[in-house]
């Protein structure tokens, strides 16, 4: 029942297929979203360079993506990367979602809504209790049943990322957290 809750089911093209490897493939109609490849490191860095030129987003480095590339979701069309999105993990309990990204022209369909929703079945899947993102789209994460909460609650997010983030002294985003039904079986 959970896999049905985070996709729209008035999308009457969904499907869903478990992989071989244990992870996550869900397709809507002519987009899947699945695990990310080594190979589309360099077309996810490509999402992010609208979103980094405008300051919305950090850049990434490129050897560190490919290292945690398992930690990455991507949606294609066929073959191109249209949305991504990420986990960074802190503790065997608690997770961020980062790095969300989709393509200009793909959005106002739904597509990130999804992705947030499959990065959160991937941490509960993985075992995480808690997905902890710091964002200024507010909105579209409490769609997807984040609520608000403090950073200072997070300081393996503080002393991780945020003492050393450029924006730190003049940080707008908002801290949300989803509560997974953690240790549930898929």
């Amino acid at each position: 029942m959970i896999m049905e809750e985070l996709f729209d089911a008035a999308d009457a093209h969904a499907g869903r297929a478990g992989r071989a490897d244990g992870g996550l493939a869900v397709t809507t109609a002519a987009r899947t979203i699945r695990a990310a490849r080594a190979q589309e490191v360099h077309d996810i860095l490509a999402l992010f360079e609208t979103e980094v030129r405008a300051g919305r987003m950090l850049p990434r480095d490129p050897a560190e993506m490919a290292d945690q590339i398992g930690d990455w979701l991507v949606a294609v069309d066929g073959d191109e990367v249209i949305g991504c999105v990420s986990l960074v993990f802190f503790s065997d309990e608690l997770c961020e979602l980062r790095s969300l990204a989709v393509r200009p022209d793909r959005r106002g369909g739904g597509l990130g809504h999804k992705l947030i929703r499959a990065a959160a079945e991937m941490a509960r899947v993985r075992g995480m209790q808690r997905v902890l993102t710091l964002t200024r789209a507010v909105g579209i994460f409490e769609a997807a049943g984040f609520v608000r909460d403090t950073v200072g609650n997070y300081p393996e997010k503080v002393w991780r990322d945020c003492l050393s983030c450029p924006l730190r002294a003049r940080c707008d985003e908002v801290a949300l957290v989803y509560d997974t039904p953690a240790g549930a079986g898929v």
